[in-house]
């Protein structure tokens, strides 16, 4: 869903705001904002967007014509999903046609040594529990934990980038601060 924000105190412009997804300004000219994410990342939402419009919108459409066909909508529950799954759909639309434009790709087959940054695949010991766990550090809108990675902005990936491995990172968490030993970082 695209809002209008700003005033008095912050920039004009357009913000896209959905649940679970972070928000992001919308502005033209040479101070647009930049989002760092891998080709692979770019890929996913071109595709998820292709997705969306080629395939999902056309069967939420018919779902709607047919569920229309059956009389009253009032107490269509056919009818009222297929409009709700049509609003998430657009949205999702919206959204993705305003991010795709303003992703800045980084090349990450080209990086190579043992200091974490932008794309890398970071393993990490937890020095209380001894448990090792490989991230690979990426943008924002493409981070997924269940995947291993995680976003630029998250707190581990800010303990971690700049730091080479066998350095120990301290990283803030709800049931106290962790400690984790940079265990390996390479790039594919």
């Amino acid at each position: 869903m695209l809002q209008f924000c700003g005033g008095p105190d912050g920039p004009l412009g357009w913000r896209v705001a959905r649940t679970g997804r972070p928000a992001i300004t919308l502005r033209e000219g040479p101070d647009v904002q930049k989002f760092p994410m891998t080709a692979e990342g770019l890929a996913r939402l071109q595709e998820e967007l292709r997705q969306l419009k080629a395939e999902e919108r056309p069967a939420v459409i018919r779902a709607i014509a047919e569920a229309r066909a059956h009389g009253d909508l009032s107490e269509n529950a056919e009818y009222h999903a297929a409009r709700e799954r049509q609003s998430f759909i657009e949205g999702r639309i919206g959204e993705l046609e305003s991010i795709i434009p303003s992703v800045e790709v980084i090349d990450t087959s080209k990086m190579s040594g043992d200091q974490v940054r932008f794309g890398a695949y970071v393993t990490v010991v937890d020095e209380e529990t001894e448990d090792e766990k490989t991230y690979r550090i990426v943008g924002a809108f493409e981070a997924d934990m269940k995947a291993g990675s995680i976003s630029i902005s998250s707190p581990l990936a800010k303990a971690l980038i700049g730091k080479k491995v066998g350095a120990s990172v301290e990283v803030p968490a709800p049931g106290g601060a962790r400690v984790y030993e940079i265990a390996g970082v390479r790039f594919v």
